[in-house]
């Protein structure tokens, strides 16, 4: 694999990954809906990853290099999560049931915080993956001065 291809999969890894925040904060801001366009609480989202498969970058450049190493990462779907909504004991809501009991959201604030960190991280991994790889090439450069 050449630098192009470890840029290609450092890029693709950054996509992911805001997504992913960007998912994260759609859930944050969400935490207290209580009706959603389809009059149900609103209902945590989850990215799911996958291996991108495809030609990479570097392949249209040169064809000696036919060896696939990795083609980095993609969002395959965003899905909604499952778990069955909070009962909030709030009589004077206006989404309250007979008994007083309203519907949340299955927003966890800490488990999505713990998310956003690990994304976080993830996305300050990839960068360096990706400053490493130029400061190598620019290095490979310097050899021939």
């Amino acid at each position: 694999m050449g630098y192009f291809g470890a840029l290609d999969i450092g890029a693709s890894a950054l996509t992911a990954q805001r997504l992913r925040m960007d998912t994260i904060s759609q859930n944050i801001a969400n935490a207290n809906t209580t009706r959603t366009e389809d009059g149900t609480p609103y209902r945590r989202k989850e990215v799911i990853f996958e291996e991108k498969s495809g030609t990479q970058f570097s392949e249209y450049l040169t064809d000696s290099s036919k060896e696939l190493i990795g083609s980095g990462v993609k969002v395959s779907k965003i899905v909604e999560d499952s778990s069955p909504f909070k009962r909030v004991y709030d009589p004077g809501n206006p989404d309250a049931d007979t008994d007083g009991y309203v519907q949340m959201p299955n927003v966890d604030i800490i488990t999505e915080m713990v998310n956003m960190i690990s994304a976080t991280r993830a996305y300050e991994a990839n960068v360096t993956s990706i400053n490493t790889t130029k400061s190598m090439a620019m290095k490979a450069l310097e050899i021939g001065k």
